[in-house]
């Protein structure tokens, strides 16, 4: 795949960065060789190779799932602008 600075420049526009054309120069050599390696990954055979998780075989510690509050109801509230039995008081945005 050939990387070409307007290929650099519309990378960075959805990305909503503004580059300069210093930044173009700049940058389009080093995302060139960035899509290059990436391109050398794919040559790689991992046809006997298992999706991995964790390149360390290790089993992952897991705790209960279970649901509560997190007990910080009213330090929360104390940074809202107004409240009511408990719960942030909003504008009606639905008629």
């Amino acid at each position: 795949m050939s990387i070409d600075k307007e290929t650099v420049r519309k990378v960075a526009g959805l990305a909503r960065l503004s580059l300069t054309e210093d930044d173009l120069e700049r940058f389009t050599p080093q995302v060139a060789g960035i899509v290059k390696w990436v391109e050398m990954l794919g040559e790689v055979n991992t046809e006997n190779v298992a999706p991995l998780a964790n390149v360390v075989n290790i089993d992952l510690k897991l705790r209960p799932d279970t649901a509560n509050d997190g007990g910080y109801q009213k330090e929360i509230l104390v940074n809202a602008p107004e409240s009511m039995e408990g719960f942030f008081v909003v504008p009606k945005v639905v008629e």
